[in-house]
């Protein structure tokens, strides 16, 4: 059973159909990077998953039942949706402590989630002081003080500055794969999505277009693909052709897959062809993101 099960779940509102059969999962030990456009279903795949919304069909579980059937759901489930819904009159402390009371968890909790989101030197700070990125760490903070297992945060890098950016991608990490949680993270910093997920769920108008692993989503289809520049192009370009190569020749570039680099190196030399340029191309999660929504950033 994965941590986290998204079945055939639709949602509308009015005449909008934000989810339209979505389904995927997410196992522990991992990090899901949920992508699409904005008002692509994400939010709303989210806090369906919370039970903040009623879905019309399908279903949204966490560990094999529904948020509102957790006995425990603080100690199962962290979430960050918003990074708004604090008192603007309580300290940090204060604010954790009322959830540890709520949630019959030991008050000496709320100082270790302080620590573990560098705010301990905040604590007794009222967050109407606090920037969007310290108030970003606070609710990442309610998100670990019942230690779940289970992780759905949206947006979490909203209002951190770079250094906060790199100490999230560590954190999530750390979570995932040293805790062995299931994290499941909208975001629509893609460059950052791609330095941190191991799968990948791409959903545009509501509906599922892609999952799979990050590295198979950008690995150009499974095969690497070389570029190579010579001035004889026509002529190399039969010849890697004849020795098993798909080659696309624009701009005097050649774009081969089939054939390794050392491969492609031989066959220029046997050939008296002189290579000026040779490198591997790499796919990118961006590249891949527009292709398949037709559309900006997530």
């Amino acid at each position: 059973m994965s941590a986290i099960e998204i079945r055939d779940l639709s949602k509308s509102f009015g005449p909008v159909r934000a989810v339209d059969g979505v389904s995927f999962t997410v196992d522990a030990g991992t990090i899901t990077g949920y992508l699409g456009p904005n008002g692509a279903g994400k939010t709303t795949t989210l806090r369906s998953l919370l039970g903040l919304v009623t879905a019309d069909s399908g279903s949204a579980l966490v560990n094999g039942r529904r948020y509102v059937e957790l006995d425990h759901p603080l100690s199962e489930v962290g979430a960050v949706l918003e990074a708004t819904n604090f008192h603007p009159g309580r300290t940090a402390y204060d604010h954790l402590r009322v959830i540890c009371t709520a949630a019959s968890l030991p008050v000496a909790r709320a100082r270790e989630a302080l620590e573990r989101v560098g705010l301990a030197d905040v604590s007794g700070k009222r967050v109407l002081g606090f920037s969007m990125g310290m108030r970003q760490r606070l609710a990442l903070a309610t998100a670990l003080i019942g230690e779940p297992r289970v992780y759905i945060l949206d947006e979490p890098a909203n209002g951190l500055d770079p250094a906060g950016i790199q100490w999230l991608r560590g954190f999530m990490r750390f979570l995932a794969h040293d805790q062995g949680a299931a994290v499941l993270v909208s975001s629509h910093v893609l460059a950052e999505v791609e330095q941190t997920v191991d799968n990948v769920v791409i959903i545009a108008r509501g509906r599922l277009v892609r999952q799979g692993s990050l590295a198979d989503l950008v690995s150009n289809g499974g095969a690497p693909v070389i570029r190579v520049r010579t001035a004889k192009p026509g002529e190399l370009a039969p010849a890697l052709e004849r020795q098993g190569g798909e080659v696309e020749l624009a701009d005097g570039v050649l774009r081969v897959r089939n054939l390794g680099v050392e491969a492609i190196g031989t066959i220029a030399l046997e050939h008296h062809v002189v290579l000026t340029e040779m490198t591997e191309e790499r796919g990118d999660l961006q590249r891949v993101f527009l292709e398949l929504t037709g559309e900006g950033e997530p």
